[in-house]
């Protein structure tokens, strides 16, 4: 069966143009699944026509299994370069100092066995502490992100050629200000939760004022994680839509979500999921059915203060803004 052609965006913000994939798979798995399953589930992907991977320090092993599976791709022929793919990776928030920024990409290159990523993001807008004991966290563990030196860091990947763009993730329009105020690169993208169940309309209009792209994470409502619910996936709403079109419910929240102008990571290891995640680009929602999705009422799946602590700071990132 041939492999499904996925539709690209330019982030231009980068300073040199760089081209994504809208669709990439994310290879985070709660609870973790083992190194073959994971593998296996890479190569169908690759077969099935995935070309960006969506992976953090944070996803316990998840580097080491994707850079296997890229080697085994490339080994199998299923890609003839590493350069067709699209790979994405994290700073881990127990990283988010100056000094640590170049060991920790440093050490997820040695994970993923490559020499450049093509996207290196913030993973979460503050500092932890290096000892993470348990949650919620303790007080002193939660700390302000310093942003300025932390993005020095960041952009020194970029000029040493260890990632072709930098960005973010969860950050508020407050925080991508500050930023911006001081970055000489500025982000190319913001990684936000995002869903016809969280739509995070204002945030999405400041980044596109700003020229920073927005990725949406859990566009499906991360079901059948510790955190997420069936709210998209349940959705009368967007249920009543799939069935009049003949679609999935997936297929019609993906939709929605490329028509706002976004780009996204979904996580599916069944193989027939994972093809009709990729085939939404040959149709279109009418303007009654996006009405309708708009209506829908709003409620954030993944909420930093209910698993990190009552903090501030993490109730200004939850509030979406």
């Amino acid at each position: 069966m041939a492999s499904l052609k996925v539709s690209s965006v330019k982030l231009g913000s980068c300073g040199d143009e760089i081209t994504m994939p809208v669709i990439g798979m994310g290879t985070s798995s709660h609870p973790p699944v083992d190194r073959e399953t994971a593998k296996a589930a890479i190569l169908e992907a690759i077969k099935v026509g995935y070309r960006h991977f969506d992976t953090a320090f944070a996803y316990g092993n998840s580097e080491q299994h994707l850079g296997e599976a890229i080697a085994d791709a490339l080994r199998l022929g299923l890609i003839e370069s590493r350069d067709e793919l699209f790979i994405t990776t994290k700073l881990w928030a127990s990283f988010a100092e100056r000094d640590l920024v170049l060991p920790a990409i440093n050490t997820s290159l040695r994970n993923l066995q490559m020499e450049y990523v093509d996207m290196y993001i913030i993973h979460w807008p503050f500092k932890l502490g290096r000892e993470m004991t348990g949650m919620p966290l303790d007080e002193d563990q939660v700390q302000p992100l310093d942003i300025k030196s932390v993005w020095e860091g960041m952009e020194e990947c970029k000029k040493l050629g260890l990632a072709r763009g930098i960005g973010v993730s969860n950050f508020t329009s407050k925080m991508l200000e500050e930023l911006l105020s001081i970055a000489k690169i500025p982000p190319a993208v913001n990684h936000v939760e995002m869903s016809p169940a969280w739509q995070v309309t204002k945030l999405r209009e400041f980044c596109k004022a700003k020229g920073i792209h927005v990725t949406a994470y859990s566009p499906l409502g991360a079901s059948g994680t510790s955190w997420g619910d069936d709210r998209v996936l349940g959705s009368q709403v967007l249920q009543q839509i799939a069935k009049a079109k003949g679609k999935t419910t997936a297929q019609i929240s993906l939709r929605w979500v490329y028509e706002q102008g976004v780009s996204m990571v979904a996580k599916s290891y069944n193989k027939e999921r994972m093809r009709q995640n990729l085939d939404i680009f040959d149709w279109s929602l009418t303007e009654e059915e996006l009405q309708k999705i708009s209506r829908l009422p709003q409620i954030k799946g993944f909420v930093f203060a209910s698993l990190l602590g009552q903090h501030d700071l993490l109730l200004q990132i939850d509030a979406g803004l």
